[in-house]
């Protein structure tokens, strides 16, 4: 080989060993920037796994709040005064009496324990109700007797009786012409009849029993001296009766007040009719 074709095979022999250095060169730079897109990539891909997380632990702590708030919510409502089951019947007492054979018509209900109060009295022509406001809550299942209204059996009573309800007492009125002859204090069959049915009511409770006699302002003639003593004898008279039928005397008390309650003007003959009267009061304790 002559001189010129030694030298061009070692400068090609050379540039090929560059070619080569700059292949491989560019080999690795190839590898570094792959490394780095790799790199990036998962740079990138740690971003929205952070936001992920970011969420859930804000998502976390939305359900969190929604708890205690629910805790809180129900912890208040256990609190309210809520009348269920057996709570209703003990302290909201009963409806009573819709008097079928007699001319009461009483439709009571007793509203809270702490502030009984009577609504909705609605009264016949011989229900009176004088407008106070009755502890029948308390008095009905106080220490006397455990009793609702409804219990004492007012519609067993018939017409003879007029019924009224005023603050602490039960009053129970009965014409005297039904009870006695005039002028007398001995009871009639036709009055025992009616006492009877009364008797039958003032045993389901224990409250104490106040008897009234009430006269007119006609001075009277005959047995007694005078309108004292035939109110206080008719008293005693349905006293005496009641206690032989079952009524304990310690309940009992009979009170004469001749004309000095009168209900009405003893001017005229109906009102006199009117302020000739037994009452029985039935004090309910408060």
């Amino acid at each position: 080989m002559s001189k010129e074709n030694n030298s061009e095979i070692s400068q090609l022999i050379e540039k090929t060993k560059r070619l080569e250095a700059e292949l491989k060169l560019a080999r690795m730079a190839n590898k570094t920037t792959g490394s780095g897109k790799v790199w990036l990539a998962l740079d990138s891909s740690a971003e929205p796994r952070e936001e992920e997380e970011t969420w859930f632990s804000t998502y976390l702590d939305m359900m969190t709040l929604l708890l205690v708030l629910l805790i809180v919510m129900l912890a208040f409502s256990g609190k309210g005064d809520f009348v269920t089951g057996s709570d209703y019947e003990a302290n909201a007492g009963d409806s009573v009496v819709a008097g079928g054979g007699s001319r009461l018509g009483v439709d009571l209900a007793i509203v809270g324990a702490g502030s009984e109060q009577l609504e909705g009295l609605q009264s016949s022509d011989k229900l009176q109700d004088k407008g106070g406001s009755l502890g029948l809550g308390e008095g009905l299942e106080g220490e006397e007797g455990e009793h609702s209204l409804s219990d004492l059996g007012f519609d067993q009573l018939g017409d003879d009786i007029d019924v009224s309800i005023s603050a602490g007492v039960v009053n129970f009125r009965i014409k005297s012409e039904i009870l006695f002859a005039s002028g007398q204090a001995d009871l009639g069959l036709a009055g025992a009849a009616v006492l009877k049915k009364l008797v039958n009511v003032l045993r389901e409770s224990n409250f104490q029993i106040v008897v009234e006699g009430h006269t007119d302002s006609v001075p009277i003639q005959g047995r007694y001296p005078s309108n004292w003593e035939l109110s206080g004898s008719r008293a005693g008279s349905v006293v005496r009766y009641l206690e032989a039928n079952g009524i304990s005397s310690k309940r009992l008390r009979a009170v004469g007040f001749a004309d000095t309650q009168s209900l009405a003007s003893n001017a005229t003959a109906e009102g006199r009719a009117q302020n000739r009267r037994v009452e029985l009061k039935m004090e309910i304790p408060k």
